[in-house]
């Protein structure tokens, strides 16, 4: 009887074992079949500006499918967010096809990284305070020099599929040949409404996608953040095209804003070839942009492409009373040649070259000198073009040039309009009835 019991107990024993390998060897082929790890169903959690269910806490449930696993795989640099960006893809299987497309394809491969910056930390750099200029400062700037060395900072919303392909796997089948993005704050909702209605609506134009996604930080101080916070998320789950760090919104802030958009651009958006960035109350012909981009022939100088409103020569602004004051203790030289915020437009090759210079340049109040001060220690001159108006048609805002529908039908950019004004001119300049005089010239001599 004892020997038929330890029979028994061998038996199934031997059949549970079986069984373990069996499923064991079942879930290797549907893994290896379906392309996924085993992080699908990842779990982030980010803290909001307000905070909700679960102690204020928020938590991003992420039911994740093959074509959103590559993007949750964790970015290792071992950075925080007063570290540098660094660490990279693995390159992919030889005879792929992410290796037959080229380093550009990336985004769509399974070990591509992902945003590695979940805890803000962010301490004032003490030292500075021995520095015999620092008690020079006012109080603002002795606030943005203690923290000046803070980078990066973690995504409380983010949407790495942006610049994923919509269909295949190559660029012309879908990765956005032209990507807008958009500085903005959380109460200008109506602004960003009216974008998307205008030039930041998403398309594709003779074969040519053009995707948009916003910029955005946290609310100010004495804000009622927790109900714009939640507004926002709110406003991201109708139209998915917002991204947001866990820093404040003000205007020291704009260059972190330039430099986590440059590291986020670097991650995300592997097959994108052309950035425009430009304000939230700017009127951008995006037909005029990409005839403008289709002009640009391949090569070196389409690949170090950086155009805009260029202001050249200028120097630091002592006034007091002027937001662009800046203390002699902080720069003492003529800025570099930097184009104006309003909008500008770069290839993608420069803008990683320009996060890479941007991690041996302190930080700077200014974020469009801020990134002149890139541009130059990369070694490339930005191009002045008359069709970007980031300071209007004409400086004096008076003028009816400034309102007339023509001119913006022929120029890229003009800054700046209401919402209102934006809605009404995109009519205006996309109505067929539109008449503009047409160029023609004379010879005199004949």
């Amino acid at each position: 009887m004892d020997y038929i019991f330890r029979k028994r107990k061998l038996l199934k024993t031997l059949l549970s074992l079986s069984l373990f390998f069996a499923v064991l060897a079942l879930l290797q082929k549907l893994k290896l079949g379906d392309g996924l790890s085993p992080n699908a169903g990842l779990r982030v959690e980010a803290s909001a500006g307000g905070g909700e269910r679960g102690g204020g806490r928020r938590q991003l449930e992420v039911a994740v499918g093959g074509w959103l696993e590559a993007e949750n795989i964790i970015y290792r640099s071992g950075a925080n967010s007063n570290g540098s960006n660094g660490g990279a893809a693995a390159a992919p299987a030889p005879g792929s096809e992410e290796a037959q497309m080229g380093p550009a394809a990336g985004s769509a491969n399974l070990s591509s990284p992902a945003w590695d910056i979940t805890v803000t930390e962010c301490s004032p750099n003490a030292s500075v305070r021995s520095l015999p200029w620092f008690s020079g400062l006012d109080s603002r700037f002795q606030q943005y020099v203690l923290y000046r060395h803070c980078r990066y900072f973690p995504l409380l919303l983010n949407h790495p599929e942006k610049c994923r392909p919509s269909s295949g796997g190559k660029r012309e089948s879908g990765s956005p040949h032209l990507l807008i993005a958009v500085k903005s704050v959380i109460e200008q909702h109506d602004r960003r409404a009216a974008v998307r209605k205008t030039w930041g609506r998403e398309l594709t134009m003779g074969g040519r996608s053009i995707r948009t996604v916003f910029l955005l930080g946290t609310p100010a101080a004495g804000k009622d953040r927790r109900n714009l916070q939640k507004l926002l998320e709110y406003e991201d789950r109708l139209y998915g095209d917002i991204l947001q760090w866990d820093f404040m919104d003000t205007f020291f802030n704009l260059t972190l804003k330039e430099v986590n958009f440059l590291k986020w651009f670097d991650i995300y958006c592997r097959g994108t070839r052309f950035i425009f960035k430009g304000d939230d109350d700017v009127f951008v012909n995006t037909e005029n942009l990409l005839e403008f981009l289709a002009s640009q022939s391949e090569g070196p100088r389409r690949e170090n492409l950086f155009a805009g409103d260029i202001i050249s020569r200028a120097l630091p602004i002592r006034n007091h009373q002027s937001k662009y004051f800046i203390p002699k203790q902080l720069h003492d030289r003529p800025y570099p040649p930097y184009a104006g915020g309003g909008g500008f437009l770069m290839a993608s090759a420069l803008a990683r070259r320009l996060l890479n210079a941007s991690e041996g340049i302190e930080l700077y109040p200014i974020d469009d000198v801020y990134l002149g001060m890139c541009l130059q220690k990369v070694g490339v001159e930005p191009q002045l073009h008359y069709a970007f108006r980031t300071f209007g048609i004409v400086k004096r805002r008076v003028s009816p040039m400034n309102s007339d529908p023509c001119f913006y039908k022929n120029l890229v950019v003009i800054h700046k309009l209401s919402p209102e004004g934006l809605l009404q001119m995109w009519d205006t300049v996309h109505n067929s009835t539109l008449v503009c005089a047409k160029k023609f010239s004379v010879n005199l001599d004949e």
